[in-house]
């Protein structure tokens, strides 16, 4: 077959195939619900009569490579509507080099296309110079502007102590600073969108600049928590409830069913430890990461040194260079702290500090009497944290106090079982006989935060991650408990799956398209029960056309004459040109066959064979009087009628009919097939 054609512009996605062929109606309060969920329309919108899609269409796809019944290297793969997300990317604290990667080798690195960071702990972003400069990764990297100000000289300190005990490092200086040019920073409340993936950071209230995700994609609203906190501190706001809706809800499960103490108790609590430890002529550590919970516990300490005068003689040591250095992002960023700190920054910087000197070096540190030492890394598995406790922890006056998570596998977990002896970074036994005490003033939810807040958001899916397989479980079983003890018919389905475990769920977005120009001011929106409905004003049985364009799952109602003005498209006519051969059959017997009289004029010159099939097809007879040519303007419709057309054409060679003159009249033993006889056996 041979097929002409004039080309066409480029035409992606529309509702109709050519701008002769009716476009989808819209009739009177017609509308599209997603499954499970309730009908919507929005003002000048009208509802996509859907088509049925595949299963594996409607199937989100959610991967833990990392966090998944663990806490530690948090990474997650979201994979919807031909989209690929990955949400953090970070290092687990118990292992070193490329050990502490999260599992990498369940994913293609190159079918990524964007990567969400929520916060600067080593374990949600550690691993993304590795994933940016080491592997096939060509996508887009967003956090929040303070998350990226910190990253740099986070993962810095990270490469410097971690290559002391590693041989394996997964990346170098030079490839962070590479992965650092590329990152993209945004500001909370920013609506970003790339490629039909939109996307919009709340705040989280874990530590500065730490934010939860809120995704679309295709009408499907996902919100990812990462680590986030509903109570507000000494300077940090609690986590914001995003104002959409949410279908699927991935989630902390970090403390399980577990309660935190009030926090007025805790920090009682706390200060009570540390005087106990320096009264009895004590070195008090406390083990903190260099960003986060330490500015926190600075704040509390700098308000109980200032109260208790007969303790200003002790002095109280932050070792972290680090931190020092990130005090100047803390005071940028002061808009994003709460009301409290933005007061007393009105008079005065409180992140400065009278009673707290930095430690830049062991070197400059004369350990000569009771003193409080604030040092990184929190879970002691290396760094100065280490090599203090190894020196302290043989001497029953000192104490150890863990203000925070300690990760399973770490030396700071270990300890909380109350060794009576550790092992050295030399490999020597070392006694324990100091103190050893744990509050927790990690600012992650407990349990009845995670579950008012599971129910203030209401998703059709949960999934839990950031939790160790026994917490996970029994925050799972807490929550299912509490749902069927108040009779709640539309309770979340929960998943909690492990690293490198699928979970496939079943969704369908919305759809709505919205009407432009002079189809929008056709619509009229009228309320009715709270609910919205749509009714065409048109005339005509109210029926609107117009073509639907999609673009990035994104629908527009446009008319054909409007569609150089709201688009980058433009219409084309298709015209369609087909070849059929003859042989022994005439003229005569072509236009008998089709139903039509006999067609045709006589020039001057020659004689001109062509006939009409319902005012769509021209069937004419080519020069060289051998073969049919068969045109029409290519529409669905249309190509219907040709179809009739060729498949009649193409049986006049087997007529009876085609052997014998067709200017005698013929007599059929049976009858043979018309255009009109096609049309009648194609409707039975």
């Amino acid at each position: 077959m041979n097929t002409n054609t004039t080309p066409p512009s480029a035409f992606p996605n529309l509702g109709s195939a050519s701008t002769s062929t009716p476009a989808p109606s819209i009739a009177h309060g017609s509308s599209t619900a997603p499954s499970g969920g309730s009908t919507r329309t929005t003002s000048g919108s009208a509802a996509i009569a859907s088509t049925p899609q595949s299963r594996e269409d409607e199937m989100m796809y959610f991967q833990p490579i990392g966090a998944g019944s663990e806490v530690g290297r948090s990474c997650h793969m979201l994979k919807f509507k031909g989209k690929t997300l990955m949400l953090d990317c970070g290092a687990h604290p118990a292992y070193n080099g490329l050990g502490a990667l999260p599992f990498f080798d369940e994913i293609d690195p190159e079918e990524i296309d964007i990567v969400l960071i929520t916060h600067f702990h080593i374990d949600h972003c550690a691993s993304l110079p590795y994933l940016m400069e080491k592997t096939t990764f060509r996508g887009r990297v967003f956090m929040t502007h303070p998350t990226k100000a910190i990253f740099r000289w986070m993962l810095s300190d990270y490469v410097r102590v971690s290559a002391s005990s590693a041989d394996d490092m997964p990346y170098d200086e030079h490839d962070l600073q590479r992965a650092y040019d590329r990152i993209e920073p945004i500001d909370f409340h920013q609506v970003v969108e790339v490629e039909g993936v939109r996307f919009t950071a709340y705040n989280a209230g874990h530590v500065l600049g730490a934010a939860m995700f809120h995704i679309e994609i295709a009408g499907v609203r996902i919100l990812y928590t990462g680590d986030y906190s509903r109570e507000e501190d000494r300077h940090l706001m609690s986590a914001e409830q995003p104002r959409d809706p949410v279908d699927v809800l991935v989630c902390e499960s970090t403390y399980g069913v577990q309660n935190h103490t009030p926090r007025a108790e805790r920090e009682a609590r706390f200060t009570s430890l540390v005087h106990q430890v320096v009264s009895r002529g004590g070195r008090c550590l406390i083990p903190i990461f260099a960003l986060g919970r330490a500015q926190e516990l600075l704040l509390i300490l700098d308000e109980y040194w200032a109260e208790h005068a007969e303790l200003q003689h002790v002095p109280i040591y932050y070792a972290s260079n680090l931190a020092r250095k990130c005090m100047a992002v803390y005071q940028t960023y002061m808009n994003m702290m709460n009301e409290h700190i933005r007061r007393q920054f009105a008079t005065k910087n409180p992140f400065i500090f009278k009673h707290i000197q930095y430690l830049r070096s062991m070197a400059s540190f004369d350990d000569v009497g009771p003193c409080v030492m604030m040092a990184s890394p929190a879970m002691l598995q290396s760094g100065l944290s280490r090599e203090l406790l190894e020196m302290w922890c043989p001497d029953k006056k000192n104490g150890l106090i863990i203000p925070g998570y300690v990760v399973e596998g770490t030396l700071g977990k270990h300890l909380l079982s109350e060794p009576s002896e550790i092992t050295s970074y030399s490999g020597s036994k070392l006694p324990v006989r100091c103190s050893i005490d744990y509050i927790s003033f990690s600012a992650h939810v407990d349990y009845a935060q995670n579950r008012d807040f599971i129910d203030l958001i209401s998703p059709s899916h949960l999934i839990l991650v950031h939790g160790e397989t026994n917490m996970m479980n029994r925050l799972r079983q807490a929550l299912v408990a509490n749902w069927t003890a108040d009779g709640r018919d539309n309770a979340p389905k929960v998943h909690a799956p492990k690293n490198a475990e699928r979970v496939g769920l079943p969704l369908k977005g919305e759809k709505y398209a919205k009407a432009l120009g002079n189809l929008a001011s056709a619509l009229e929106e009228v309320g009715a029960d709270g609910l919205r409905a749509v009714t065409a004003k048109a005339s005509g049985g109210g029926v609107i056309q117009g073509l639907v364009v999609a673009k990035d799952f994104h629908y527009h109602l446009v008319a054909v004459d409007e569609l150089r003005e709201f688009t980058d498209l433009r219409p084309a006519t298709i015209h369609m040109r087909q070849y059929v051969p003859l042989d022994s059959a005439t003229w005569e017997l072509v236009v008998w066959h089709l139903g039509l009289t006999r067609v045709g004029s006589k020039s001057q010159h020659k004689a001109v064979h062509r006939a009409i099939v319902s005012d769509v097809v021209t069937v004419s007879l080519a020069g060289n009087l051998r073969e049919l040519v068969v045109e029409w303007v290519g529409t669905p419709v249309n190509d219907v009628v040709a179809d009739a057309v060729v498949a009649v054409l193409l049986h006049v060679e087997s007529s009876p009919a085609a052997v014998k003159s067709p200017l005698r009249p013929i007599r059929f033993p049976c009858r043979p097939l018309t255009y009109s006889s096609f049309l009648r056996f194609c409707h039975q």
